[in-house]
Order: C-alpha cells, then sequence, then structure tokens
C-alpha cells in the first residue's frame, strides 16, 4: 500500500454525528469522496436525508438526538442493520441551544438551564455515542477509528477584543464558558478513550477546529484574521484533509492526539 493508498476508505463505513451542520455536510461528503459508506446522523432527519441524498447510494441520513441514551442506542443498531458495520465514527455533533441568544448570555447571568443544554450535547453526547459505537466496534473484533471535533477554545482563553463589534445569528457573539469547558472535556475524554481502547485495536483522536467563516460579520472576520498569524479565517473544507487522516490507516499509529487546524491561533 502507498502513503496515498493509506488515505482511502474503501469498504469503510463512517457514522458522523452533526452530519448536516455547517461542518458535518464537508465531512460527510469528504468521507464519501474517500470512498466510505457514510451514516449522516442529525437531530434534524429531514437535513441528514437531504445531505445524504446529494452524496448518492452509499449514504443515508439518521434521526438521533445524541443527548438522549435511547435515541443513540437505536440509531446505531439502525446504522449496523443498514451498513453492516461502523467502522468509523466522527463524533461531531454540536449545539448553540435552540435560542443562540441565550447560548450568548454574559457569563455573569449564565442561566444553568442554557448549561446544561448545551452540555448534555457537547459532551454527554460524546460519551453516549462513543460508548454505543464503541461497544459494537469491540463485537465486530476489528477494531476501528474515532473522532471527536473539539474547538481551539478547549485549550485556549477566547480573545474577547475580538468580539467587539461582532454580529452573528441575529446579534452580538462571544465564547460562553459553557463551550470552552464543553470542548476541553472533549478533549480529555478522547485521551482516556484512546489508553482505554488502545488494547483492542480502536484509536481515538481530536480535530480542533479554529475559527470558520459561515456568516459572521466583516467587522468579527476582520478582528479575527488580525488574531491569526496565517491572516484569515478558515474554510470549511480545510478541515476535511484533516478528518481523513486521522480516519484512515494513514494515521495508523496516531492516538490520543490533538490535531488543531487553526492557521496557528493557538501558536499564541
Amino acid at each position: 500500500m502507498t502513503p496515498l493508498q493509506r488515505f482511502r476508505l474503501d469498504g469503510k463505513t463512517a457514522l458522523i454525528t452533526g452530519g448536516a451542520g455547517i461542518l458535518g455536510q464537508g465531512f460527510a461528503q469528504g468521507l464519501a469522496s474517500a470512498g466510505a459508506k457514510v451514516a449522516i446522523v442529525d437531530v434534524q432527519e429531514q437535513a441528514a436525508c437531504e445531505v445524504a441524498a446529494a452524496i448518492g447510494p452509499e449514504a443515508a441520513g439518521f434521526a438521533c438526538d445524541v443527548a438522549d441514551a435511547v435515541s443513540v442506542r437505536a440509531c446505531v443498531e439502525a446504522v449496523r442493520l443498514r451498513f453492516g458495520c461502523i467502522d468509523i465514527l466522527h463524533n461531531n455533533a454540536a449545539t448553540k441551544t435552540a435560542d443562540p441568544r441565550k447560548f450568548f448570555t454574559p457569563f455573569e447571568e449564565y442561566p444553568l438551564e442554557v448549561w446544561r443544554d448545551v452540555m448534555s450535547v457537547n459532551i454527554d453526547g460524546m460519551f453516549l455515542m462513543a460508548q454505543a459505537v464503541g461497544r459494537e466496534m469491540i463485537r465486530q473484533g476489528s477494531g476501528g477509528t474515532i473522532i471527536q471535533t473539539a474547538s481551539i477554545y478547549g485549550l485556549v482563553g477566547p480573545d474577547e477584543r475580538i468580539y467587539e463589534g461582532s454580529d452573528y445569528l441575529g446579534g452580538p457573539i462571544n465564547t460562553p464558558a459553557v463551550y470552552a469547558a464543553s470542548k476541553a472535556a472533549v478533549i480529555g475524554l478522547t485521551k482516556w478513550l484512546a489508553t482505554h481502547w488502545a488494547k483492542t485495536g480502536i484509536r481515538v483522536n481530536c480535530l480542533v477546529p479554529g475559527g470558520v467563516s459561515s456568516g459572521q460579520n466583516s467587522v468579527f472576520s476582520d478582528h479575527y484574521s488580525n488574531r491569526v498569524p496565517m491572516g484569515r479565517m478558515a474554510r470549511a473544507e480545510e478541515m476535511v484533509p484533516a478528518l481523513l487522516y486521522l480516519a484512515s490507516e494513514a494515521s495508523s499509529y496516531v492516538t490520543g492526539q490533538v490535531l488543531a487546524v487553526d492557521g496557528g491561533w493557538t501558536c499564541w
């Protein structure tokens, strides 16, 4: 097998949560382009099915609330029945809650119910899906790869100056403490799972995107870009090759690692 061939995912089945989201759609398409059959999992079933339809017959959409253990178990079983096995899990789902304005509430007034809502998806959902798919991978006996999406704010604190004059989703934004805490927890869970499952042949790594351009106003984009060594925000498609590396045999001796695709943000 040549080095380039090691990036291929032919014959593999990948399950991606949050597969209808801004990054999730590109991740799903990237996995399919490398030869994988793709289960696109999202709380919005119609959106997941639309993404799958755009990919083709080797993809299928599934509804799942990753914060609900019963929903997770039913989804994993449905994927197994549809594709026969699960070789790759991209634990990618996250939430800004149903009301983004509440998500961006200043810390001193942050509602506990919003904190718990975010945590239920961003970390409880990671735990539940990793647990359910990990059990399936162990039962299959052929190992597997798990990639969990975190954030630069799971590694470093936010620079609040970039939010001055920002606008996104109908109002000003910030990086809530709950988001940073949940993403730091994803990194910790990744390292724990990597050591716990190493003996089974399951590799677990963490993908850490930097800020992706997705509709923020020009003030925010300029402030953010000025803070990045490479001088710009990321494009969603720039995350995909890193995912393919971690999902494939190209990273066969890599586990428990945190790969930041951030233009150098975490260097400063």
